[in-house]
């Protein structure tokens, strides 16, 4: 299935999209799927961020080629660190160019959002916690993240995570195509296959340390080929079997 969150009438509501409808889910997907009847065109309704998040669990380094051209190696354990709730936007929306920030970066991934609360997931059971995935771009202020030594601020700006354009529940990620264009360039050109620390060890790692809550998001890390943004640029990234996650960039 494939979960939208959108808005129609001034409602905000989940519904299943299929072909070009949205059929209107009766309350949140993270437990028994109960539709209200109400079917509407998907080019009536806005598209909102998928999900709200409690947070957002960021890998980084976590392609080989990504990890060298940033001057590194993939750690040996996946490297953590958070984005805010606040920094989560949907396709469609704008990312706001921060202006104390001489650089910002693209950087496309594969997102996973969580279905349940869990804790010290076993990675033989890591499956049944995964909701579904999404696409992301973990948007960085580059000259931020080098100048502070840690990534808080670099990543954490509003806007700065946008996701969607739905969530995508049945389907097998472990090989697909992930690509990133700015202006209709192609910029980034990996496959999921080339992650590192794999999903169901990500679900371990993390869960070793804190609880995660249905709606929040790991993000696995990015292919080679980030770049810098100028405001007025479009940036897309697309993953197949899931979908097109399109934003503009504007002055902040």
């Amino acid at each position: 299935m494939r979960i939208a969150r959108y808005v129609h009438d001034g409602e905000v509501a989940f519904g299943v999209v299929e072909g070009d409808e949205v059929a209107e889910l009766a309350s949140h997907p993270f437990g028994p799927i109960t539709f209200t009847g109400n079917r509407r065109a998907l080019a009536e309704v806005k598209l909102l961020a998928p999900v709200l998040p409690s947070k957002v669990v960021a890998i980084g380094k976590n392609y080989a080629a990504h990890a060298s051209e940033m001057g590194g190696e993939v750690p040996a354990q996946p490297l953590i660190f958070l984005k805010p709730s606040t920094a989560v936007t949907a396709s469609g929306e704008t990312i706001a160019y921060p202006p104390s920030s001489e650089r910002v970066d693209y950087e496309g991934e594969l997102a996973v959002v969580i279905g349940r609360l869990c804790r010290d997931v076993p990675l033989e059971r890591a499956d049944e916690v995964v909701f579904g995935y999404t696409c992301a771009n973990d948007v960085t202020a580059r000259d931020q993240q080098k100048s502070d030594g840690q990534w808080s601020r670099a990543k954490g700006y509003d806007s700065f995570c946008p996701l969607g354009p739905w969530v995508e529940t049945d389907l097998d990620v472990t090989d697909l195509r992930l690509t990133t264009t700015l202006n209709d360039e192609v910029k980034q050109d990996g496959r999921t296959s080339q992650i590192v620390h794999k999903i169901p060890a990500l679900i371990t790692h993390i869960t070793s340390c804190m609880t995660l809550l249905p709606g929040d998001v790991i993000l696995t890390g990015t292919p080679e080929g980030v770049g810098p943004m100028s405001i007025g640029d479009e940036v897309s990234v697309e993953i197949e079997g899931i979908g097109r996650l399109v934003n503009t960039v504007v002055a902040r």
